[in-house]
């Protein structure tokens, strides 16, 4: 039959700046935003909420939409589209999605940044480790990649936190993560405090040199879960290179 005259026109979407989207000057190819690293899932959620919603939910899985969705919650008004939301909600996607499915959508990221064994340490781990930390999948291939490849610290991190004193605590802390009979996060993190306090400094004088040595940058997760996903070996190797 006839639609229904009230859902005759489907709501317009505009760009941030209130115009209407225009394939010339917007991301409005799939492909734009599989490129941009949004999930489809969050794409699909974020496209649902502009012209239909459930009460207050932003947030919401594909079976809760089809679950939900009732024609009388259209709103046939102009939509205003919001990167920043939709960023919002692919963080949430993120984190709601099985490691071992965003590996497989990382990977050929990763290809791009020259990276092609993520066997050791296996990608799904590294990225259950870092996942909170980003917003879209090209993001979140950056955080993996000094587990395969120390990255270049800057000159501003360098600066800041590297000097020779720093170098030679390296190595002293070296001998003692060689010493460890267990290699796990809790072994690792019982070292620090020891440690601190033989040397008379405080635990950054510590953790953001080790960064720096072992990953190459200053931004990563809490450094003992680090290094226990690193490995013994590839941790020392770092830090005597």
């Amino acid at each position: 039959g006839a639609p229904l005259p009230q859902y005759a026109h489907l709501p317009m979407i505009l760009n941030e700046s209130g115009a209407k989207m225009s394939k010339r000057r917007d991301a409005v190819s799939v492909v734009d935003y599989d490129r941009q690293g949004i999930l489809p899932q969050a794409l699909l959620n974020y496209l649902a909420r502009l012209g239909w919603s459930h009460g207050d939910d932003e947030y919401f899985s594909m079976a809760q939409f089809v679950q939900w969705f009732d024609l009388n919650d259209v709103n046939p008004s102009a939509s205003r589209f919001n990167q920043e939301k939709l960023l919002w909600l692919n963080t949430q996607h993120i984190k709601a999605t099985a490691d071992a499915e965003l590996a497989a959508l990382v990977t050929p990221r990763l290809a791009v940044r020259d990276i092609h064994n993520t066997a050791q340490p296996p990608l799904a781990d590294v990225i259950n480790l870092v996942k909170d930390r980003a917003q879209e999948l090209n993001q979140l291939a950056d955080e993996c990649v000094y587990f395969y490849r120390k990255a270049t610290p800057t000159a501003e991190e360098m600066a800041k936190h590297w000097s020779d004193e720093a170098a030679a605590r390296m190595l002293r802390f070296a001998e003692r993560l060689e010493g460890l009979s267990e290699w796990n996060t809790a072994a690792i993190h019982d070292l620090f405090q020891p440690f601190c306090a033989d040397e008379g400094i405080k635990m950054g004088q510590l953790g953001m040199p080790l960064r720096l040595c072992v990953c190459g940058t200053s931004k990563t997760p809490s450094i003992d879960a680090v290094l226990a996903l690193l490995g013994k070996e590839t941790v020392l190797h770092r830090i005597r290179a």
